[in-house]
């Protein structure tokens, strides 16, 4: 962005054609600007421009305009206005513009956006807006509904990010939980196989054998128990294929139990 000009800009021009108002103050020398002139154009919706090196006339119809007359644009006038800025609260952003520089009245341009992160203040706790042609104290409603809009706007900004995270995170979840049920139900598929394998050989099997499977028993039973168990803890996610196939083996299961109840007591009795 070009900072300097030999000439006046035509931004500048524009603004000397007009009286001083809502948008543009005329300075005759850096040491006239306030921080409150800084203040009260960043507190306003649209910002303004300052021009030092600017003296005030009345023109023949009555209406005041500016005559550029200079000032000092040297690195001491520039820092004094940087000092300004910075000591504002919060600090007020400026952007300055050295113009005229091939005549020998070169002046500054200081254009104040309107701020982010109002109201502002000066270091005296002065809350000044600009108005037409000159800068008036916030009056306290106008203070409480900056402060509400601030508010209201940071807790939207803070709203809006608490419901990105927590979206992102539900899409994590619900990916993860239907990895892990397709895995369940992987699993539940071979158990059921498993079983189907297990009750064609038990019928196959001699009284003799079927006396000596305690073991196969007991784990038949803890079997069932963790069956009963995982069908209470994923019953809640679990669709309604998966229930069917878990109460499924659980029967089967179940299956398994009476055959061998049965067939070891009738070994028992014929023994």
């Amino acid at each position: 962005m070009q900072r300097e000009y030999r000439r006046l800009s035509r931004r500048t021009q524009n603004l000397l054609s007009l009286p001083e108002g809502l948008n543009v103050d005329y300075k005759r020398e850096v040491q006239a600007v306030k921080s409150s002139d800084l203040v009260a154009f960043a507190n306003t919706p649209q910002g303004g421009t300052l021009l030092i090196g600017i003296d005030e006339y009345t023109a023949d119809n009555g209406v005041q305009r500016g005559r550029v007359v200079g000032c000092d644009v040297d690195d001491n006038a520039r820092l004094m206005l940087v000092n300004k800025s910075t000591g504002c609260i919060p600090n007020v952003e400026i952007q300055i513009f050295t113009e005229n520089l091939a005549a020998s009245k070169p002046i500054f341009r200081v254009e104040i956006p309107s701020g982010q992160h109002k109201p502002y203040c000066t270091q005296r706790g002065e809350y000044a807006v600009r108005t037409d042609g000159r800068n008036r104290a916030l009056l306290p409603e106008e203070l409480l509904a900056i402060f509400m809009e601030r508010e209201g706007e940071q807790f939207l900004s803070r709203f809006r990010d608490a419901v990105y995270q927590l979206e992102n995170q539900l899409g994590t979840v619900s990916h993860a939980l239907s990895e892990g049920m397709l895995g369940v139900s992987e699993r539940l598929h071979e158990l059921d196989h498993q079983l189907q394998r297990t009750l064609g050989r038990i019928e196959q099997l001699t009284d003799s054998n079927k006396k000596r499977s305690r073991n196969l028993m007991q784990a038949l039973r803890q079997s069932q128990a963790g069956i009963v168990q995982l069908e209470n803890s994923i019953a809640p996610v679990i669709n309604d294929q998966g229930q069917h196939l878990l109460q499924d083996i659980e029967h089967k299961l179940g299956m398994l139990l009476d055959l061998l109840d049965s067939d070891g007591g009738n070994g028992g009795q014929n023994h």
